[in-house]
């Protein structure tokens, strides 16, 4: 007796040249899209309300806030552009053409890149603030912060077009068929692009951490042996313990940063071609879109200026007049 296959094709008009949609339960995917798809509201949304704080209020036009709202920026077209269409292309079909395959894929690479140098930037920023708080104000400024932050932007879309260049070319190189989209980056590209990407950002990330902690610990030491009752020596002491919370707080984002994004090296790591087809690819992917939406987390919990900027904007006083002038907490 013959068994007669059932399918279903991503474009039945393309008989002999079409991919076959997955054989997939309906409710795993009605459950899976609708996760997704709340993580992708929630990293928008989050994200947004990190942006409209910082870019509002007068009080937040910090340094480190302008680096945090960089951040914030590749974390909200994370959630607004990658996830949509990764889950889209999650039930197996690409509809959109190969022109908007090679562009998708590019435009993720560029806010993967731009997030770690994001990274970079913060932690720099820590060090001096910690290690030479004296000199801070007048090394780490407003326009050297936004000149640093052009120069990652800038130099991720650029490196990100030499690493995908061929593929760029022809995006349509890897597929075996009509509605696939997959990009494979080739063993030498995966080797500079783990040594550009990761693990040269994440050394310099963990040594500046490093030595941050050991002089935040020597502070601590310094301060309880040390009690005095000058005014000033107060005012530097709340000061160095304001600095040492925000490192402690962004040590936190950075944490959750590399547990998202090392699984996502991991084949570069191990010898191995790096595919968007497999499902471990695809779950690596995601767990590294969901650093996007974890970071704003981080702010609500451990930032009172965040908490307090969401009050201010989810009661609509951020309407009033001068509410940019407003006092945050």
């Amino acid at each position: 007796m013959t068994v007669i296959e059932e399918f279903e094709l991503c474009f039945p008009q393309l008989v002999n040249t079409s991919c076959r949609k997955p054989v997939q339960n309906r409710v795993e995917i009605i459950v899976l899209y609708s996760m997704l798809s709340c993580i992708s509201v929630l990293t928008m949304i989050l994200n947004l309300l990190v942006i409209i704080s910082i870019s509002h209020f007068k009080q937040l036009h910090t340094p480190t806030n302008l680096l945090l709202l960089s951040l914030a920026v590749s974390d909200f077209f994370v959630g607004f552009l990658m996830m949509p269409i990764q889950i889209l292309h999650t039930g197996g079909c690409w509809f959109w053409g190969n022109l908007l395959c090679g562009l998708f894929d590019y435009v993720s690479f560029i806010l993967t890149s731009a997030s770690v140098g994001n990274m970079v930037l913060i932690s720099v920023d820590r060090y001096v603030a910690i290690c030479d708080p004296l000199c801070y104000s007048r090394k780490v400024t407003v326009r050297r912060v936004e000149l640093c932050v052009g120069l990652c932007w800038a130099c991720s879309v650029f490196y990100n077009g030499v690493i995908l260049m061929d593929f760029l070319k022809n995006p349509e190189r890897y597929n075996s068929c009509y509605g696939e989209c997959i990009v494979v980056i080739t063993f030498i590209n995966g080797a500079v692009d783990i040594l550009v990407t990761f693990v040269g950002p994440v050394t310099v990330i963990i040594v500046l951490y490093m030595r941050v902690f050991v002089v935040a610990v020597s502070q601590a030491r310094a301060m309880r042996s040390h009690v005095t009752s000058v005014t000033q020596q107060r005012s530097v002491c709340v000061t160095k313990k304001s600095e040492r919370k925000a490192a402690r707080t962004l040590g936190i984002v950075v944490l959750v940063f590399l547990i998202c994004f090392c699984p996502y090296y991991y084949p570069s790591f191990a010898g191995e071609d790096n595919s968007s087809s497999d499902e471990f690819s695809v779950f690596f992917l995601w767990l590294l879109y969901c650093n996007s939406c974890l970071n704003p987390v981080v702010y609500a919990l451990f930032y009172p200026w965040f908490r307090g900027s969401i009050k201010l904007i989810v009661t609509l006083k951020i309407l009033q007049p001068n509410s940019c002038d407003a006092s945050i907490p």
